[in-house]
């Protein structure tokens, strides 16, 4: 360990020189075992590179040879923490590091608690190219490798957050990862919280970081219809929870409530909230026009209704709701093994006027389907060979269908949603989501980098695949709205 308080002499120039030629020799070493693997087959290579980072380790522990001290002080203490370190490995590390050591061989450092007491696991990272952290340890160290421009473990660390956005934490992380990833400008890691939340919401929802929430990406989220969540009223409660302990200014209330589609509650549901909800009573004249257009829409066939509103609009969307109305789950064991087929039935759409009206579907899932490209071909020629087919050039293959044509599917069309669950970190959650276009019955790219016939595969839980299928009903006017 480095040692933290105290000072000791300067070593001699001897020791830093020592330690560059150390280093120099190693990486010859490592060329020249390159160059002599090139032509000899009898060659072999002598690896002792964990000795190596066990003598670097040693360098920084025992303070052999140093000739830089690193003085870390934070504000709440007057109390440095002290580094015997050496100037070739800070460099050749940091480029931070190599211009400030130019000119001196002690060094003040001023950092903020949560960095400083990570700063030894940074440079110990700077001497033997691996760290462990935890999840509240991300934020600081990524810190740390921006500000010194260690760009390698920068990279590290933003990996890392990405693949354990699904890793549970008392407080949770996922909000405050995405908030730092705005500050900070790091556009692949917004996305991957953004997606994340997005398919996971509802596991948000009942957290203690859903209150952390800012106004942007609460109106980032809730302009979304792929969020996956029981139902609209479900988001509805969450977002009034929101407000009640937030207390935003009245335009940025507004703003949040108007972005809650109405329609999509059930009117028993929307008296209740104008009955009982003290946000919505305090806010009312805010979503007054959309409570009263929600209640015409649930009045009206969505036929007639189309006529007269744009139903082309976010308002009449619906997102992904896992209520039974919407869609179903379907566990399949051993998907690898044959085709499966299930049926299900969904409202028509989610207009009470349609609250009696059903649509059956029909689901056909193929582990193994060929393309057409890929099928055999048989001739009566004598000579003529059959195509082989491996069982490796199928695709996973998914058809949903309704069982059942109507009159009432004019002006309506469907939008299918695949959910696939994972298990990841002890939690099921969403990682994988297709969606169908509108006049298609299928997706191309189902499952396309799944390997079923793994066990392990990240896409089964128990060599079962966990499928959760939403269709969402999307209305289309049949008559151009004026203006």
């Amino acid at each position: 360990m480095a040692r933290l308080t105290g000072a000791r002499p300067m070593a001699t120039h001897r020791w830093g020189c020592a330690t560059a030629a150390f280093l120099l020799l190693f990486l010859t070493v490592q060329a020249a075992q390159k160059a002599d693997l090139g032509g000899d087959g009898t060659a072999a290579t002598i690896n002792h590179s964990l000795m190596l980072l066990q003598r670097l380790q040693e360098l920084l522990q025992n303070g052999n040879g140093s000739d830089v001290v690193l003085r870390v002080r934070t504000a709440a203490s007057e109390e440095a923490k002290v580094f015997h370190t050496h100037q070739l490995l800070l460099s050749l590390q940091s480029e931070v590091f190599e211009s400030l050591l130019r000119n001196q061989s002690v060094i003040t450092l001023h950092e903020p608690p949560e960095t400083a007491a990570l700063f030894e696991k940074f440079i110990r990272y700077l001497y033997c190219g691996g760290v462990s952290i935890l999840l509240h340890q991300a934020i600081p160290m990524h810190q740390l490798a921006s500000k010194y421009r260690v760009w390698g473990l920068q990279r590290g660390v933003a990996e890392y957050m990405k693949t354990h956005l699904a890793s549970e934490s008392s407080q949770g992380h996922v909000v405050g990862w995405y908030h730092y990833a705005v500050r900070i400008g790091d556009v692949a890691l917004q996305e991957s919280c953004l997606q994340f939340l997005a398919w996971n919401l509802s596991a948000v929802l009942g957290s203690a970081e859903w209150s952390s929430v800012s106004v942007e990406l609460l109106l980032l989220l809730l302009e979304r219809s792929d969020l996956v969540l029981h139902s609209e009223l479900e988001l509805y409660t969450a977002v009034e929870s929101w407000l009640s302990r937030r207390q935003p200014e009245g335009p940025v209330a507004a703003r949040v409530l108007r972005a809650i589609r109405y329609p999509m509650i059930a009117p028993s549901q929307l008296f209740r909230l104008q009955a009982q909800s003290a946000v919505l009573a305090q806010h009312y004249s805010a979503v007054q026009d959309l409570l009263f257009q929600a209640f015409q829409f649930h009045a009206a066939s969505p036929l007639y209704f189309a006529k007269y509103f744009d139903v082309n609009c976010s308002m009449f969307l619906p997102r992904n709701y896992l209520a039974p109305s919407w869609g179903a789950q379907w566990v399949i064991n051993n998907p690898a093994r044959d085709d499966r087929s299930t049926s299900f039935q969904t409202q028509l759409g989610p207009s009470s006027h349609d609250a009696g009206k059903r649509v059956t579907w029909n689901v056909l899932f193929s582990p193994r389907w060929l393309p057409v490209s890929l099928r055999p071909v048989y001739s009566d020629s004598v000579s003529a060979a059959v195509q082989p087919v491996r069982i490796e050039d199928g695709r996973p293959r998914l058809v949903i269908t309704p069982a059942m044509s109507s009159p009432d599917f004019a002006g309506v069309s469907f939008q299918k949603t695949v959910l696939v669950g994972v298990r990841q970190q002890g939690r099921v959650l969403v990682k994988h989501a297709y969606s169908f276009h509108q006049s298609s019955d299928e997706t191309a790219d189902f499952l396309a980098h799944a390997d079923l016939q793994r066990r392990t595969s990240e896409y089964l839980i128990d060599n079962s695949l966990h499928l959760h299928i939403i269709i969402k009903p999307v209305y289309h006017s049949l008559i151009k709205v004026k203006k």
